[in-house]
């Protein structure tokens, strides 16, 4: 049996136009929560933005052996925000998709993003080369000072400082990267 998890999205979207359904449980699986953040963020309405999600994976399905997809994660959000603006546009009473109270109304969803962006930093995490992932985690879960961490690995201060830099620097990176998908 095949693990799917493992596999790219490139990999995944060549295996959609093939009909492997597998392949569209795994899309299915790994963006469902995003896409639902991202649509219910916008709405007020859960099963509004459950109905949206609903659309952009069934138009996925549809369309898998024409559409020409690039980067599965933009396709799938641009869809969904297509697809949120249309909903809004079509409501007369567009008023009522902006709450009062916005912290009480979108705190599951705010917990939703929060959920999706630990998941988001942890595999950027993982991608570090070894050395930077150990110093990175070594700060930021065990919450060691650069001492102690340069103590731990026998490297210098001035290497776990620049190190922590370097995982930090690739982390912004990653996320204007999702950012400017969202």
């Amino acid at each position: 049996m095949q693990n799917y998890q493992l596999y790219t999205d490139d990999a995944l979207l060549t295996l959609l136009k093939i009909d492997d359904g597998q392949a569209f449980n795994e899309v299915y699986n790994r963006y469902w929560k995003m896409l639902f953040s991202l649509a219910s963020s916008r709405l007020r309405n859960t099963h509004t933005a459950e109905d949206i999600i609903h659309d952009v994976f069934a138009s996925l399905w549809k369309n898998r052996k024409n559409a020409d997809i690039h980067s599965l994660q933009h396709y799938l959000a641009s869809s969904t925000r297509y697809l949120v603006f249309k909903v809004i546009r079509k409501n007369a009473h567009a008023h009522q998709y902006a709450p009062s109270d916005p912290d009480i109304i979108f705190e599951p969803e705010n917990s939703l993003h929060n959920k999706y962006l630990l998941e988001f930093i942890a595999r950027e995490v993982d991608t570090l080369p070894e050395k930077c992932r150990m110093v990175f985690k070594y700060s930021r879960e065990k919450g060691l000072t650069n001492k102690e961490i340069a103590l731990e690995m026998n490297i210098t201060s001035k290497t776990v400082e620049n190190q922590i830099n370097k995982a930090l620097h690739h982390l912004r990176f990653s996320m204007k990267k999702i950012l400017m998908m969202l």
